[in-house]
């Protein structure tokens, strides 16, 4: 668990994750995500230091579950695939939860959503294993 590769791991993709996540959501699509947001619930200034907080603790956890589903196998596609698989879970299974329970967003912009989680979770999955591959031990 606090194995080196898992450790760099984790402090890479929590850098990618905090600009990466910047770059999306605070640059790229914030004036699509207003045009389709149904409630502003957004801070007027957000938090960085809880955001680098909560970036640091989500990329130790997926770290954490990359190492265990790799079982000592690693690659940059095997890593995207396995971020994907999480921006599955986030993106449509937590997405879909949110549609049906919450008036956040219309249903465009939860898809929109949706596609960007999957692309980024799958980027941080790649990024992870990178890591892993260049730190692993050698069998």
């Amino acid at each position: 668990m606090f194995s080196k590769s898992n450790l760099l791991a984790t402090l890479v993709g929590t850098v990618v994750m905090f600009f990466l996540g910047y770059l999306i959501w605070g640059m790229a699509t914030m004036d699509f995500f207003n045009e389709h947001s149904l409630n502003n619930v957004m801070k007027e200034v957000p938090n960085l230091g809880l955001i680098a907080v909560a970036n640091l603790i989500a990329v130790f956890a997926l770290s954490c579950l990359y190492s265990k589903w790799a079982r000592g196998h690693h690659s940059i596609a095997q890593g995207f695939q396995f971020g994907a698989w999480i921006g599955i879970f986030v993106g449509i299974g937590m997405g879909l939860l949110q549609y049906g329970t919450a008036n956040l967003m219309d249903l465009t912009g939860h898809i929109v959503e949706a596609v960007l989680d999957i692309i980024f979770y799958g980027i941080i999955g790649a990024v992870i294993a990178f890591v892993y591959l260049k730190t692993a031990a050698k069998e």
